[in-house]
């Protein structure tokens, strides 16, 4: 491939992304309160304290809930690591093998 073209589309993609990637900020999340009219209030550090103490009183009161994220499930993360890697990693040896023999191998290879 000519070295020109591939610099040049490869500055196109990066002057690209660059220009769409402002778009794609991530805002923090708005803490305050809403009131009846819609104006926001104020969210104060007693209030994000009270709500905080809170929280960890529920946890302790139900160790068995643990974090919510059932890891080791198939819906967790390592379950769907698993299934994901079992699915691929099948489809990927299914071609090796195939791809092994058939019309176009590589005679005396294999």
């Amino acid at each position: 491939m000519n070295k020109k073209i591939l610099l040049a589309a490869s500055l196109i993609a990066v002057f690209t992304v660059g220009y769409y990637a402002e778009s794609a900020v991530a805002f923090a999340q708005y803490m305050g309160n809403v009131g009846e009219t819609g104006q926001t209030g104020t969210y104060t550090l007693e209030e994000a304290l009270e709500l905080q103490r809170r929280r960890i009183e529920s946890a302790e009161a139900n160790p068995s809930s643990g974090s919510g994220t059932p890891y080791l499930d198939a819906g967790g993360v390592i379950g769907a690591a698993v299934v994901a890697g079992a699915v691929f990693g099948g489809i990927a040896g299914a071609l090796f093998i195939r791809g092994k023999s058939g019309k176009y191998a590589a005679m005396g290879r294999g």
